[in-house]
């Protein structure tokens, strides 16, 4: 009875930490989607150049789509004449952050951590694009079909070729509250649930280990992150259960920065569109350059004597403000959960 007392506290803690920027950030992208034609973002890609991996990385930054619902986009791209560079950077850096993920960690972690995951995945998409560019000039006859079925972000994976309309408040919200957030309505949902079993369930000789060996916490979250799906939102109450269980901030970062830009599909998708050699810079890439930069941040912290668990904005009781968006957070979150049983009753 005690533990589920102190589970339900820790989800409660990660939800209020988190549920006002997470909407905030869903309605800006809404606006963001509704006003950005996606033509835009086949027009500036198609050079085999620096600039062109530079171009899709900046532009890859904000927009919050997920990693498999960028396998379409990016498809899209590469079939309208980007290099395979430009391809790439934009298959990593879209997911690991988005507009919603950035307020949702600045929320939770505070701007110093929110810039720096935002600079590295920045700067780990431009390498591997520049990279491929360089050492991968093998050409792809075949490229890969949109299947939405295949794909964990079915909503979010369907390409408008119909030009931008008049700005609608509307259809910026419905694509924020109906397709985004139902696409990762069930990954946040578990994001929060494991974030807080974490919180409460990890041994404390498991984290003394853990903080004391930094190189095993290091394998653990790359072991874990790789083939697993969790977008760059769900991805963050995990995060900051580990840290809260005593892993480095170094560890937490790792998981991060690969987590949503890996998983087992896009490996897949991203093998069958830009071949072997791309897929190899791709995943060399996001492991090392997750684990250089995760050993940077620690090193930051060491010599600054910062501990991790500080950076965590959860200790702080909840204002009205804070628990109203965490229920209509949840609100949506099992709505979603929950509509195909809905639906299913309503047929029979």
């Amino acid at each position: 009875m005690e533990l589920l007392i102190e589970f339900f506290t820790a989800l409660y803690d990660l939800s209020n930490a988190m549920a006002l920027f997470i909407i905030f950030g869903l309605a800006f992208a809404g606006v963001m989607h509704e006003l950005v034609p996606e033509t835009l973002v086949t027009k500036h890609l198609g050079k085999e150049s620096i600039g062109s991996v530079i171009k899709s990385t900046i532009f890859g930054i904000p927009l919050p789509v997920c990693s498999c619902g960028v396998i379409p986009l990016a498809s899209s791209i590469k079939k309208s004449g980007a290099s395979k560079g430009a391809t790439l950077s934009f298959l990593i850096s879209t997911p690991i952050t988005g507009i919603d993920s950035i307020l949702a960690t600045y929320g939770m972690f505070g701007w110093i951590f929110t810039i720096y995951r935002v600079i590295t995945s920045m700067a780990i998409a431009m390498v591997a694009g520049i990279l491929t560019n360089i050492y991968d000039k093998e050409i792809i006859p075949e490229e890969v079909e949109e299947k939405s079925d295949s794909c964990c972000c079915s909503s979010s994976c369907s390409s408008e070729s119909e030009a931008k309309q008049k700005f609608s408040f509307k259809k910026a919200m419905e694509y924020a509250f109906v397709t985004l957030l139902g696409d990762i309505a069930k990954p946040l949902l578990w994001g929060l649930i494991i974030g807080a079993l974490i919180t409460i369930a990890i041994p404390q000789n498991l984290s003394e280990i853990l903080t004391e060996y930094s190189w095993l916490s290091y394998i653990i979250a790359i072991a874990i992150a790789v083939p697993m799906y969790v977008c760059a939102t769900a991805s963050l109450p995990i995060a900051a259960g580990l840290m809260l269980s005593g892993v480095s901030a170094g560890a937490a970062f790792v998981f991060l920065s690969a987590g949503p830009a890996t998983n087992t599909v896009t490996i897949g998708v991203v093998k069958k569109m830009l071949g072997t050699k791309s897929l190899y810079i791709y995943l060399g890439t996001i492991i090392l350059g997750s684990v250089i930069f995760g050993l940077g941040l620690d090193f930051v912290f060491d010599i600054n004597s910062i501990d991790a668990k500080s950076l965590i904005h959860m200790e702080e009781e909840a204002g009205l403000l804070e628990i109203l968006s965490s229920v209509v957070l949840w609100s949506f979150m099992l709505y979603f959960l929950f509509k195909p049983y809905f639906k299913k009753a309503s047929n029979e």
